[in-house]
């Protein structure tokens, strides 16, 4: 355990125990081997223990839904976002960047574009990519669908967040991959006193561009009242006081959107397929449905895919307050909080045969918001879920609508960490034919050799 010393000299214990060894093993654990490192932690030392990362310093990993739900419904007073996060280099009016007032403003301006009529529309959009990727696949050879769905996803948030089309479209569509990957391996190295040395001379290179074609975007948008896309809400958006977004925060907040929604939703549809190929039953299943009009299964089976399968490891909290209770423990200023989504989706009293991929548990209940922890929770709960699942959705039914998946007796694929996801090693291998439609009903799923 870490003690301190109260003025009286008495020694009270505040974080719970952990390991010994140097910052960049336990960083390595921790981390870049997530799956492994931070199960044998939990094993050792409990539902929290303490660990020294680089860039991070001393962090409480925690995984018990208890303290989980206190750490989301936490004034933000008292406990923000950690230090440092993606807002160093999102731009400073990202969400991940704002704090406190300012981050509510922005959250508020940026709700209204993904409810209601809005997900209809977007719906569409994210349809007419899927098929039109979809008629590229090769049929009964495998291929790694993973590359595939990152093209869908990233199309579908330029047309449907961006609103961008012609050479602008083609432009972000070029340079943002690279781009988001590129900051996402800075956001936590320390800024050089020299920025421009590389590769942040790289990176603030692609920045500008970046900026650039927004500036067309905006100087080109008109109708705004036609238009269902976000940059269209969000130029007539408007603060209590009356007051619009800066251009510049409007820059920030859908390069936000991007790195947010775009590799994640796209690895997670990989797992799924990757799931799905595995348990034939289920897919019948899940085939039958869409043949029927149907959608719960389907539901289900993303919500479990997230839950068995999630791509975001760890969610980041840092104390701003002088102390902070956090269930027997006393936490101080500046402390950090990483909150396991994989060490609370993997506990048993939580989800009972918690490695087992079963979606009927989601069938008649919806996920606890405390224990299904995916897009994170509280204040800072990603604002585009509700969009992604629809998203995850909508490329599921127009896949299996249209194509036979086959399924397979291959061993599991592994996880493999990509920096900003954990991703199936091998991209998510499919084994696909075209469907031929009949009038007699007919089952399309190939279930010979494969794992009940």
């Amino acid at each position: 355990m870490v003690r301190s010393r109260t003025a009286a000299g008495r020694t009270t214990v505040m974080l719970p125990p952990g390991p010994r060894t140097p910052s960049l093993v336990q960083g390595a654990y921790t981390l870049v081997m997530p799956q492994r490192g931070m199960k044998r932690l939990r094993r050792r030392y409990g539902d929290a223990f303490t660990v020294k990362l680089p860039i991070f310093g001393r962090a409480v990993v925690v995984s018990d839904p208890a303290q989980v739900k206190q750490i989301f419904l936490t004034s933000t007073d008292v406990l923000e976002n950690i230090e440092p996060n993606l807002g160093r280099v999102l731009g400073p009016g990202s969400l991940f960047a704002l704090h406190g007032e300012n981050h509510q403003k922005q959250r508020k301006l940026l709700v209204p574009p993904f409810h209601g009529r809005r997900l209809a529309a977007y719906e569409q959009i994210i349809e007419d990519e899927t098929a039109r990727e979809l008629a590229s696949w090769p049929e009964d050879k495998p291929f790694p669908v993973q590359p595939s769905m990152m093209r869908i996803t990233l199309n579908a948030i330029l047309r449907a967040v961006f609103g961008a089309e012609g050479a602008e479209f083609d432009e972000l569509r070029e340079l943002l991959p690279p781009f988001v990957e590129l900051g996402s391996r800075l956001a936590t190295l320390p800024i050089p006193q020299d920025p421009w040395w590389s590769p942040w001379k790289k990176f603030r290179r692609m920045r500008h561009r970046y900026d650039d074609v927004m500036a067309r975007l905006i100087a080109k948008a008109d109708d705004l009242d036609q238009r269902d896309d976000v940059l269209a809400m969000l130029l007539q958006s408007r603060y209590e006081d009356g007051s619009p977004m800066r251009h510049s925060d409007i820059n920030d907040q859908l390069l936000a959107l991007l790195t947010a929604g775009h590799e994640t939703t796209a690895t997670t549809l990989a797992w799924a397929v990757e799931r799905l190929r595995r348990h034939p039953g289920i897919l019948h299943d899940l085939v039958d449905e869409v043949d029927a009009g149907g959608k719960a299964l389907r539901e289900a089976v993303i919500l479990e895919v997230q839950r068995i399968r999630p791509v975001v490891e760890m969610i980041g909290r840092q104390v701003r307050a002088d102390s902070m209770e956090l269930g027997p423990w006393t936490l101080r200023r500046n402390n950090r909080v990483l909150v396991s989504i994989t060490l609370l989706h993997n506990d048993p009293a939580v989800f009972p045969n918690p490695h087992a991929f079963q979606p009927s548990r989601f069938l008649d209940t919806r996920p606890d918001f405390y224990a299904w922890i995916p897009f994170g929770g509280g204040t800072r709960r990603c604002i585009g879920a509700t969009f992604a699942n629809m998203e995850m959705n909508a490329v599921l039914r127009t896949m299996l609508r249209d194509f036979t998946l086959l399924a397979t007796s291959e061993p599991d694929e592994r996880w493999h960490n990509r920096g900003v996801a954990n991703a199936p090693r091998r991209g998510g291998v499919a084994v696909v034919r075209r469907r031929v439609r009949s009038s007699a009903p007919s089952s399309p799923v190939t279930t010979a050799g494969a794992q009940s």
